[in-house]
């Protein structure tokens, strides 16, 4: 599904999808439209820019994580301020793509995006794994009670919070893509979390990400 105000952008992204072997579901050019048009074609993946002319990309991100089933969102913009990326991050968006990256780029962010990955233009994927960071720091809550991972669940915890996206955890630990998903959803699961974002956190809370490979 694409999400575009502007008539041009849109149609030419949905093109670019279509010729490269995607379904695209629908379309919109503001947030109302794209959230009442989600809930009937459920896409698995929502391109989705920040600028809309009723609610932002933003909220539409919010309500698009938030559906059951969740619609992975790869936000598409034309923005790389700080403030944008993390807002939309923290709404649920499983990635955050500059306008102005080339076309092999955009498809190949498409792709793992609907693979779970996170996907981030260069540059922002540090800024996003510094904000996961600060917010670490924050006083943690009580661990009374927290459930137990198993030893496997914790190692490709670990991973995922040094920034290894999912099939390189799976080269990595000589395990199927499938499987990694089932643990990290399993993982969620356990600590009650609910996407990607939450569960970095936690882990860099509990100092996994320093842990050595």
């Amino acid at each position: 599904m694409v999400v575009d105000d502007h008539p041009m952008w849109r149609e030419s992204v949905a093109r670019d999808l279509a010729e490269a072997g995607y379904e695209v579901v629908g379309t919109a050019g503001d947030g109302r439209t794209a959230v009442r048009v989600a809930a009937a074609a459920r896409p698995v993946v929502a391109v989705v820019d920040l600028q809309l002319p009723d609610i932002s990309g933003v909220e539409v991100t919010r309500h698009l994580a938030a559906a059951d089933p969740p619609v992975r969102v790869l936000v598409l913009s034309a923005s790389g301020e700080q403030q944008d990326v993390l807002e939309a991050v923290k709404a649920g968006a499983t990635g955050y793509l500059l306008k102005s990256a080339a076309r092999e780029e955009f498809l190949d962010a498409v792709r793992r995006t609907a693979e779970g990955d996170a996907v981030f233009t260069p540059g922002l994927a540090g800024l996003v794994l510094g904000e996961y960071r600060r917010l670490a720091a924050a006083p943690a809550r009580a661990d009374d009670g927290a459930p137990r991972l198993t030893d496997r669940e914790t190692e490709v915890l670990r991973l995922v919070a040094k920034g290894l996206t999912y099939k390189q955890i799976a080269q990595r630990l000589v395990l199927s893509h499938r499987t990694v998903q089932n643990h990290v959803q399993n993982t969620l699961g356990k600590l009650q979390l609910h996407n990607r974002v939450e569960l970095v956190r936690y882990a860099i809370e509990k100092g996994l990400d320093r842990e050595a490979d």
